[in-house]
């Protein structure tokens, strides 16, 4: 039982879900009828509410726009097929939340404010979780400064709101993508490993000059030589090479992601061998050359797993082998959602039911 005694909540007088077209549904663009807002201020959470959807009112002078000081984290909630629904391993988005949290210099986030939000919006927007195949309702949990000041200081007051939208694919395709070897994402002793805006603005510039020339994304190479793959822009990034799953190890330029985890966990329970380490340019480029690199693909909460098609590198497009014939990826997209859906059993504990 969720309780909610301490949450006001307003519900929306008309609801918008009659205009939604499940079956076509754009990502990130359509949001829910209402929202889960909380402040902090004099060193507590307090001041929990849920309202109807809609702009929030934020001085001209608030840090989060002048300086980035903002951290968020993306999730879904799933719709089985006898009607409930289940969130996708909500404590490990806490746990990396808490993290960046103390990166930025803002108060970490209690578990009772996080959860009781969480359940009770899903709760009232129980609707807004799609039925259709292959989607989902998407859940933006964010903190930002709360400050009416300008000066570089940590900030003082904060608020915490979680915002959700039904979605569809993130991609529609399997995915080309090209290795950047100009521009950095992040670097050693940065700010890489947290979901904090800032990291994400200054990717989208080689993210655009990437696209115009027919790439979807970009793999990020390490800051200082540019030597290692590290991630994607919205993806961590696996490849099985000679039967291995190998991937680069997490650290301060490598989010540390949940669906990474989650292929891990699953593909050390199927006796799959396991590499966490730094993974060469040099060594995947050989791979595809020689053809021990049978698949390659990128994992996260939005992207799902998206099998790459094409490696761009020195200006030299690399095809992978047939998607059909990957086997690891291909089973393992399979169990993922059997789970997140409700068709097979939950062995991990993943899944939190609302």
């Amino acid at each position: 039982m969720i309780d909610t005694q301490n949450i006001h909540v307003q519900k929306i007088e008309n609801s918008k879900i009659g205009q939604v077209d499940f079956n076509n549904i754009p990502f990130g663009k359509v949001y829910s009828d209402h929202m889960f807002m909380a402040d902090y201020a004099e060193g507590d959470w307090k001041n929990l509410n849920i309202n109807p959807y809609a702009p929030i009112e934020m001085s001209p002078a608030n840090p989060s726009l002048h300086y980035g000081v903002s951290i968020f984290e993306g999730l879904k909630a799933y719709k089985h097929e006898n009607g409930d629904v289940a969130v996708f391993r909500p404590d490990k988005n806490l746990e990396r939340l808490n993290f960046s949290a103390r990166r930025m210099c803002m108060p970490e986030l209690d578990e009772s404010v996080y959860y009781d939000g969480l359940d009770t919006l899903l709760a009232l927007d129980k609707q807004w979780v799609p039925s259709v195949p292959g989607t989902a309702l998407y859940i933006r949990p964010f903190v930002i400064s709360d400050d009416d000041y300008i000066g570089v200081t940590p900030s003082v007051n904060f608020k915490f709101m979680i915002i959700t939208c039904p979605v569809g694919a993130y991609y529609a395709k399997p995915v080309r993508v090209k290795i950047e070897t100009e521009f950095v994402r992040a670097v050693k002793g940065g700010s890489g490993a947290c979901k904090t805006g800032c990291n994400y603005g200054p990717t989208l510039y080689p993210a655009q000059l990437a696209k115009s020339q027919g790439y979807d994304q970009l793999i990020w190479t390490d800051g200082r030589e540019h030597k290692y793959v590290e991630e994607s822009g919205t993806m961590n990034l696996m490849f099985i090479i000679n039967g291995k799953l190998v991937t680069p190890e997490t650290g301060d330029s490598i989010l540390n992601g949940i669906t990474r985890r989650s292929v891990i966990e699953l593909a050390q329970a199927w006796g799959v061998e396991v590499e966490e380490r730094k993974v060469e340019v040099a060594e995947v480029m050989a791979a595809i050359k020689d053809g021990s690199l049978q698949e390659a693909f990128g994992a996260g909460t939005a992207a799902t797993i998206a099998h790459i098609e094409v490696i761009a590198y020195e200006g030299k497009d690399y095809t992978l082998p047939d998607i059909a014939k990957r086997e690891f990826s291909n089973k393992v997209l399979k169990e993922l959602d059997d789970i997140k859906y409700g068709n097979k059993e939950d062995q991990f504990g993943w899944l939190r039911k609302i």
